[in-house]
């Protein structure tokens, strides 16, 4: 069975499971059972990735996924002579344009979802990319990988969900060699602003996200919370920069503009994204920050 195929025939059984997890405030899933009900359904439509974007220059949702992962190799300065650890890896589509782009020496990626493991690990074989990107079903908080093995550690929109965040930055030092680098995309509650409705607003909105979407309450903190764990951790040169004005307006904006583009998603998740999409993004995502960060190993 294709991908294409596995995205448009979405089993039966799914459906019950996605309207407790859209509708019932009660229902809370962990994070491999959200991915496997998710399945492959995505915005974009000529890849599977499920970020969110970088949408300054993107004309599509494929275009902006490329520009989120390949600012995310920028940050990294990701080159050659790397040895790289992606953890998160999704269907694989960013472990595949490293590959392809930057060319480092070896990526190794883990992942706790076994679904996505199997069809990543499939996409890279029909690339010839085996002997250079190894991609692998395991946790980011006790990871597998020797200490002082790695150049770069890149966690693209998924720390948010690992249970700690923190023990995440204790494993990516201890895997990272002297003078390696860390770099994340990630998604943060706002400070909370402006009266009592306004803030009202920004909770809501983060506690949606945090509840559907496997936010533990341990990393439930801001930018300055962020870059003090980091700095506690022995990391130096952290550098923290919000792009959220570059990532949900525009990714919004663009939906509505194309609702075609739900068309992947399962039809109870293309009805909830309707109902959102009739709201201005200021009212979806007032309490959700987007950030960037880069920290070095010192050595």
């Amino acid at each position: 069975m294709t991908s294409d195929s596995l995205a448009s025939t979405p089993p039966r059984g799914r459906v019950l499971g996605h309207l407790n997890w859209l509708f019932n405030p009660f229902q809370r899933l962990d994070v491999p059972q959200i991915y496997d009900l998710l399945s492959m359904g995505s915005v974009t439509e000529r890849t599977f990735y499920l970020n969110l974007g970088y949408w300054p220059d993107a004309g599509d949702a494929d275009e902006a996924s490329e520009a989120l992962v390949m600012l995310m190799a920028d940050w990294a300065d990701l080159s050659e002579s790397d040895q790289v650890l992606d953890v998160g890896y999704g269907f694989g589509d960013q472990d595949i344009l490293w590959s392809q782009r930057r060319s480092p020496r070896r990526i190794v990626g883990l992942n706790r979802t076994a679904s996505q493991v199997a069809v990543a690990q499939r996409r890279v074989a029909e690339q010839g990319l085996e002997d250079r990107v190894d991609l692998r079903l395991g946790s980011a908080t006790q990871m597998p990988i020797a200490d002082a093995s790695v150049d770069k550690v890149l966690a693209l929109e998924c720390a948010f969900h690992f249970v700690s965040r923190e023990d995440f930055f204790r494993e990516a030092w201890r895997v990272l060699r002297p003078g390696g680098r860390l770099v994340t995309a990630d998604i943060l509650p706002m400070p909370l602003t402006g009266g009592w409705r306004d803030r009202l607003l920004q909770r809501l909105s983060w506690r949606l996200m945090a509840n559907k979407f496997a936010v533990p309450d341990e990393n439930v903190y801001g930018v300055e919370g962020y870059g003090e764990r980091l700095a506690r951790q022995g990391f130096e040169s952290v550098r923290i920069e919000s792009i959220r004005d570059r990532v949900y307006a525009p990714l919004h904006d663009y939906l509505r503009a194309h609702p075609e583009s739900l068309r992947r998603l399962h039809p109870l998740a293309r009805g909830f994204a309707r109902m959102a999409l009739r709201l201005d993004a200021a009212s979806v995502y007032p309490g959700l920050d987007y950030i960037m960060t880069s920290a070095v190993k010192p050595g």
